[in-house]
């Protein structure tokens, strides 16, 4: 029998990998740009290039989990991002740069949606909120220890090296998956739900789903979460360093910790979204959760705009990326709850969605930084969409299936 401990195990690898591989140009970012002669807005879109495809290729990559199977499909995104990681390394100047972030970006858009169908079908559903909330919580302690690996490097062999040592991670990852990953699990696999089933291949029913409100508020809701997710995965290294003067060596902390907080976020979020789910059902575990959660880190975000000094960001911000990531596993369990043998695809879409915001993120944060001279003022922004997230959160309905059973 395939162990689903294991299987959990090496999809929270994944996720460290893949936020290793994310978060390494963000921690780097000053350096790049000073070496590289970036601005402020051409920075944004070197970002935001990664971002453009990344959530462009989520659905796609989606269905092609769902439809070939996660074995095939994680090993080859994994193996092409890897590549590029290293080539990141390579870049000589702007337009490279770009290109390089930009396919670096169809890699990682599966990794998330596959992950998703990998757990829809392994899992029983009363552990889905619970196995999204390690996997995600590992993506943040990748991006936790990721000043810790790039900025030592840094010191030692320059940023570029930084690049090609994660990308040699990702390539031994994704030899490890290959070799063990199985889809179909045996006879003796638990099944309940989707858990331990083959891959069906069946089409998806575009039509059915985009009529349904359902899908648009999920996707919507995504749309402005991620504008407060961006944030730390694009601009809060840079924001910490040059808009409230954090030291290169007090970058470790000043990111570590915020990641770490988002890491406890998600596995309490994960536990969370279960237990309530089973108590008190849908509406209270998945619904309630993840509004109160964004609307709560809106005010964290206000207030570390609000309140000047280097100690008061940090503390607001590592409080905002904490509570805001409570309501991430919840957000991934409505994937399975209402795409049921698609959800590869639904979570993907969802993702797109986010990925949008977040291009917009990476790309507005630039050109107001530029425009006013002024790092608080994106914080503002980023605070209005977490409110109009958590009210989007709070119109969805989780017992209702985007797809109606027969």
């Amino acid at each position: 029998m395939r162990n689903r401990k294991v299987i959990l195990l090496l999809l929270v690898l994944l996720g460290m990998v893949t936020f290793l591989d994310r978060i390494n140009i963000s921690v780097a970012g000053s350096s790049i740009m000073a070496d590289l002669n970036l601005s402020a807005v051409q920075w944004g879109w070197v970002q935001s290039a990664f971002i453009l495809s990344y959530g462009l290729m989520q659905i796609p990559m989606g269905m092609l989990g769902d439809r070939f199977g996660q074995r095939r499909v994680l090993t080859a995104i994994v193996v092409w991002w890897s590549l590029f990681t290293c080539f990141t390394g390579m870049a000589g100047g702007l337009l490279s740069l770009l290109a390089v972030r930009f396919f670096f970006g169809i890699g990682e858009a599966g990794s998330s949606p596959c992950s998703t169908g990998v757990i829809s079908r392994w899992f029983p559903k009363n552990e889905v909120g619970k196995a999204q909330g390690y996997v995600w919580a590992a993506s943040r302690m990748g991006g936790a220890l990721t000043p810790f690996v790039v900025i030592p490097v840094m010191a030692w062999m320059g940023w570029r090296s930084a690049f090609y040592l994660l990308g040699v991670v990702g390539l031994v990852w994704a030899l490890v998956w290959f070799l063990y990953y199985r889809d179909k699990g045996d006879a003796t696999t638990e099944r309940l739900g989707n858990a331990g089933q083959e891959p069906k291949g069946q089409p998806l029913p575009w039509g059915i789903i985009l009529r349904s409100s359902q899908f648009w508020l999920i996707c919507s809701m995504y749309f402005f979460y991620a504008f407060g997710s961006w944030f730390f995965f694009s601009w809060f290294p840079t924001f910490m360093e040059l808009g409230r003067g954090f030291a290169k060596s007090e970058l470790t902390y000043a990111v570590a910790v915020p990641f770490v907080m988002s890491m406890v976020g998600n596995i309490s979020g994960g536990y969370l979204t279960d237990r309530l789910s089973v108590r008190y059902g849908l509406k209270v575990g998945r619904k309630a959760l993840g509004a109160s959660s964004l609307a709560v880190s809106a005010v964290c975000m206000f207030l570390a705009a609000f309140i000047p000094g280097k100690m008061a960001v940090f503390v607001f911000l590592s409080l905002c990326f904490g509570i805001f990531d409570l309501m991430l596993p919840s957000a991934w369990a409505l994937c399975v709850d209402l795409g049921k043998q698609h959800a590869g695809a639904i979570s993907g879409a969802m993702n797109t969605a986010g990925n949008i915001g977040g291009f917009f993120c990476g790309i507005l944060f630039g050109f107001l930084v530029e425009a006013s001279g002024n790092y608080n003022l994106p914080l503002y922004m980023i605070a209005a969409m977490l409110v109009v997230s958590a009210i989007l959160f709070s119109f969805i309905n989780p017992e209702k299936p985007l797809i109606p059973e027969k």
